[in-house]
């Protein structure tokens, strides 16, 4: 069988559970995520892979780019991504590769970025099951009202995600 290499990561609001295929990246959630034992499970069936601690040059690259991004040094990564998903879920984890640094967009205006405006739960869905978190911006996705809602990692670490890039929000 196949492995995916995984390796955990502290960064400054968390621990990351990061997971390598090849040459990219298809796993950086949150370890005490709700969704976490579900979304390993979903990722090894589809890659047809089971998981294996180590390391390999695709994680070593990630755990730098990220330092660089809470450090505030980097806005944009350029690590492979691996999508394990359903093709509606990939369309709306390009989408939310779209949203720039530093910027955000509600539910509803993802949805309508799909083609469907009336898609806002199943694009919600998308953004819960995205296992590539900060890689794959889901953290950018707020609420119509402007407030945050819903995220893997706790609405604490979502706001500190979005502080490092410059927006603050109430909470």
């Amino acid at each position: 069988m196949e492995k995916i290499i995984t390796k955990r990561l502290s960064v400054p609001c968390g621990n990351l559970l990061l997971g390598s295929f090849g040459d990219g990246l298809c796993l950086c959630r949150w370890e005490d995520g709700k969704r976490s034992e579900q979304q390993d499970k979903r990722i090894q069936a589809e890659l047809q892979a089971e998981f294996r601690r180590g390391t390999s040059p695709v994680l070593k690259a990630a755990a730098a780019q990220l330092k660089e991004y809470f450090g505030r040094k980097r806005t944009e990564f350029d690590i492979p991504l691996i999508y394990a998903g359903t093709g509606f879920q990939k369309k709306v984890w390009d989408l939310l590769l779209s949203i720039p640094y530093g910027t955000t967009i509600s539910y509803r205006r993802l949805a309508e970025k799909t083609g469907d405006p009336k898609a806002v739960r199943a694009v919600a869905g998308a953004v819960a099951r995205n296992p590539l978190s900060i890689f794959v911006p889901c953290h950018r996705v707020i609420g119509s009202d402007q407030k945050l809602v819903g995220y893997g990692g706790g609405l604490d670490a979502k706001n500190a995600l979005l502080a490092v890039e410059g927006v603050i929000l109430p909470f």
